[in-house]
């Protein structure tokens, strides 16, 4: 009895995950069935615009564009953590001050050290 107390209690979770199956892969089924499939070189080509690549498409970026790609996430994420904080902050005690003023000190030091290094320049 108590196991299948346990069993009902994960049924919707289990029909949620085979439901989620059968859409993911009844399209990809379909598409492979009902679909025409006449292939011919101009619609295989990587290309449809008109010319050929005059260059390769792999080109370098400078190493600031994903530094300054990160640091956009850091301090994305330092705002996402803010958030909870602020919305509780009447109910706080004195530690979740010091905790959160030590998180704000640690991302000021950093953005600190981000500015003198010169990542934020852009030329």
């Amino acid at each position: 009895m108590g196991c299948f107390l346990v069993v009902s209690n994960y049924l919707p979770v289990f029909i949620f995950v085979i439901m989620g199956f059968f859409f993911g892969i009844a399209p990809l089924v379909a598409n492979k069935i009902l679909a025409p499939s006449h292939a011919y070189e101009e619609k295989n080509s990587p290309y449809e615009c008109g010319f050929l690549p005059f260059e390769d498409a792999r080109i370098s970026f400078d190493v600031k564009y994903y530094l300054i790609a990160i640091m956009f996430i850091v301090f994305d994420l330092e705002i996402a953590f803010m958030f909870p904080w602020a919305v509780v902050l009447d109910k706080l005690n004195d530690m979740a001050y010091l905790s959160m003023a030590i998180f704000l000190v640690e991302l000021i030091i950093g953005f600190i050290y981000v500015w003198k290094k010169g990542a934020l320049e852009w030329e």
